[in-house]
C-alpha cells in the first residue's frame, strides 16, 4: 500500500485543541475562530476527549450552565474513538461509519498527530464510495420509539 492510501496523507496535522480545564466559552471561541465544529481535548499531548458544538448546546446551554465558568471536562465526550497514522483511508472511513462519527482523531504513541473529518475523505475522489457509505450510516435518522 502506498502512502497516498494512508490516513496520514489527508489528515489535518495542525489541529486546534483545548485542555480539559479550559472553559466552554474558550472552546466555543476557538471553534468560531477556526471555523470548526469540534476540538480534541488534549492534556500532555494525549487525547482525553472531544468537545463539539453539539456538546456545548446540549450539555451547557440547555442545562443553563455558565459557559465562562464551566470547564470543558464537564461537557466533553470522553468515550472517543481514535485512529492511527498507519491506517488506510478506507479503514478510517469504515471506523467512522461503524461508530457514526464525522471526525476521527489520529494518534501515534498515545499522542495526537492529527484529525480526519468525513469531508477530508469525501474530497479524495478515490474514496468517494467509502465516504458515501460512511455518511449514509452517520446520517440515518434514528427511529422514533413506538
Amino acid at each position: 500500500m502506498n502512502n497516498n492510501n494512508k490516513v496520514e496523507s489527508i489528515m489535518t496535522k495542525n489541529v486546534a485543541t483545548v485542555s480539559p480545564n479550559q472553559t466552554v466559552q474558550e472552546a466555543a471561541q476557538l471553534m468560531s475562530q477556526k471555523n470548526v465544529g469540534a476540538l480534541p481535548v488534549v492534556e500532555n499531548g494525549q487525547v482525553k476527549g472531544i468537545i463539539t458544538d453539539r456538546d456545548i448546546t446540549l450539555r451547557t446551554t440547555t442545562q443553563g450552565k455558565n459557559a465562562s465558568s464551566t470547564p470543558v471536562s464537564q461537557v466533553m465526550t470522553t468515550n472517543i474513538v481514535t485512529g492511527t497514522t498507519d491506517m488506510s483511508i478506507e479503514e478510517a472511513a469504515n471506523v467512522m461509519a461503524q461508530h457514526q462519527i464525522r471526525r476521527l482523531p489520529i494518534v501515534e504513541n498515545n499522542q495526537l498527530r492529527g484529525i480526519v473529518a468525513l469531508g477530508d475523505i469525501a474530497t479524495n475522489h478515490a474514496y468517494d464510495e467509502a465516504a458515501e457509505q460512511a455518511l449514509t450510516n452517520i446520517s440515518e435518522p434514528s427511529q422514533p420509539q413506538a
